[in-house]
Formats: C-alpha cells, sequence, structure tokens
C-alpha cells in the first residue's frame, strides 16, 4: 500500500485491534520512526488489520502463536515479546497460560530462550502489579 492509498479498511480494523491491545503504539512509532520512515506507524497499524483481525482463529490464539514465536526466536525479541504478552494479558489469557506456551517453546528454541521470554512475561506481570 502506498503512502497516498492505504487500504483503509484494513486501516480501521487495525487501529481498532491496536486501540485495544496496544494503546498509544502508532504515536510511539510515529514519534520515534516518522522522521526517517514517513508512513511506517500507519503501515505497521494496517498490517496489523491484515492479520490480527482475519477471523477462523480468535485474537487470544493469535496472541499466543505470537508470543510462541517470539519466544523461539530468542533474546532479540524481548521487546516484541513484552508487547504482545501485554496485549494477550488484555484480551484475558491467564499468566499460567502465557507461561505454558513460553515453557514449550523451550523444545523448539532452547532453555535460554524460553528462559529470556519468561523474564519478560515476569516483567509485565510485575508491570501489571504496579498498575494495581
Amino acid at each position: 500500500m502506498s503512502l497516498e492509498s492505504p487500504n483503509n479498511d484494513a486501516y480501521a480494523k487495525g487501529a481498532a485491534y491496536v486501540g485495544e491491545t496496544n494503546p498509544g503504539m502508532e504515536d510511539a512509532l510515529r514519534a520515534r520512526y516518522e522522521h526517517v520512515l514517513p508512513g511506517l506507524a500507519r503501515d505497521l497499524v494496517e498490517l496489523n488489520g491484515r492479520t490480527y483481525t482475519r477471523g477462523v482463529v480468535d485474537a487470544k490464539t493469535r496472541e499466543l502463536a505470537t508470543i510462541a514465536a517470539l519466544t523461539a526466536q530468542g533474546g532479540q525479541t524481548r521487546p516484541q515479546l513484552k508487547i504482545h504478552v501485554a496485549a494477550a494479558r488484555k484480551l484475558g489469557l491467564s499468566r499460567e497460560e502465557i507461561c505454558e506456551i513460553i515453557y514449550q517453546m523451550s523444545l523448539y528454541g532452547g532453555m535460554p530462550a524460553m528462559f529470556n521470554a519468561l523474564n519478560g512475561a515476569l516483567e509485565v506481570f510485575q508491570a501489571e502489579e504496579g498498575d494495581t
């Protein structure tokens, strides 16, 4: 999609999803990257609208799949993993469900990747406790 002709339907769906799971994401991305990659923030919201809102599987399942993939990829994905753990919690997934999926990824990404992801998840859970 070009900047001149965005997919407005995908953008609207993405904006709604991001608003529920990661409020402020578009603004944060725009503030950080707009000067070097104009349109990146909007493109990512639109991509979320094309992928996370497709139906077939529910949002919780998509977030668990994302957490699994990010865990298996290892430590370089920790910032993104924390974002998706927080999104999964906002969608109603329990700490136990999230930790179980992270643990299962020890078979595919190794124990160091699993511990890194688990520590990232614990940071999200601790931040939740600070919010209450």
